[in-house]
């Protein structure tokens, strides 16, 4: 049996394989344990929390407490920052069993990674890096989500990144790599719009001609942040994914034009630093569940197409 179909199994086992996904098609918000008292006794119900897997690689503690009762009353989506999907050295071994730890505690509706890496050698990058589109590159990342599938009994989801340089090897293009990616793993996709425009700005491109060549039909999670502006040293707009501030207006409309393609999905407000108050955060996920609701009742999107 090839891994697609390995993975496919493994899918169909969990109850996802071809079902929608088993996050609520609303918004939902990244966890900080500083708002856990706001979220539960705020009447208005967020739709599922994330948290970063990280963060949860202890043995115990307060974190855990929290998390816990939280997870007694909300869905959960762990998303991975430090896996280092892309890295030319291989998985860290250790840290794959820590990240099947916290999955085998917690069973998450949804697990995602990044298309990155962040080690060298012994060392790790506090930094999401960008990868190569070529050949090599691709047989190693889908060689790495392969091992992560086998390792948790469960299939992923990968997220496009935020870049700001591009590679002379590569010899094809992001969205063409992402595809490639998605059909021989059988993983899902994360869609980080915000990455996308900060990547489109970054590299002068248009964010609507990336959206038009990206495999829509996997994606099963959408994510939303803020970025901070600069100017390179050419003086051009040079954008950074900082997650410290609300959604901008492009990266709302960005949204709605995918939503109203695709229907309702999951969607993340991401906010990890200069994190505010958490009235701020669920006036973010309002915005998002307006969107979702003007297109609720529409035809059901690409996504669910025969």
């Amino acid at each position: 049996m090839s891994f697609p179909d390995t993975a496919k199994a493994i899918a169909t086992d969990i109850g996802q394989g071809d079902k929608a996904n088993s996050l609520p098609c609303r918004a939902g918000a990244g966890f900080k344990p500083q708002h856990a008292d706001a979220i539960l006794a705020d009447p208005f119900r967020i739709g599922f929390l994330e948290v970063h897997a990280e963060n949860y690689m202890g043995a115990g503690g307060h974190p855990h407490r929290i998390l816990t009762r939280m997870r007694a009353d909300f869905p959960l989506s762990i998303h991975g920052v430090g896996l280092s999907i892309g890295s030319p050295t291989g998985l860290d071994q250790a840290h794959l069993a820590r990240l099947k730890t916290v999955v085998d505690r917690y069973q998450p509706e949804q697990i995602s990674e990044h298309l990155a890496w962040s080690t060298h050698e012994s060392h790790f990058l506090n930094d999401l890096l960008p990868v190569p589109y070529d050949q090599a590159t691709l047989d190693r990342v889908c060689d790495h989500i392969d091992r992560l599938h086998e390792t948790l009994g469960r299939r992923i989801l990968l997220e496009n990144p935020s870049t700001y340089l591009g590679f002379e090897a590569s010899t094809m293009s992001e969205t063409d790599f992402i595809r490639a990616i998605a059909r021989r793993t059988g993983c899902g996709l994360l869609l980080d719009i915000n990455n996308v425009h900060v990547s489109a700005t970054n590299h002068g491109y248009s964010a609507r001609d990336y959206l038009a060549e990206f495999p829509l039909q996997s994606v099963e999670e959408i994510h939303l942040a803020g970025h901070a502006q600069d100017i390179d040293d050419s003086g051009q707009p040079l954008l950074i994914d900082s997650h410290d501030r609300p959604v901008d207006d492009l990266v709302w409309d960005l949204y709605e034009h995918v939503i109203a393609k695709l229907g309702p999905l999951p969607t993340l407000i991401e906010w990890d630093n200069e994190v505010p108050d958490w009235q701020v955060l669920k006036r973010e996920a309002l915005l998002a569940n307006a969107i979702l609701d003007r297109h609720a009742v529409r035809d059901l999107g690409l996504r669910h197409a025969s």
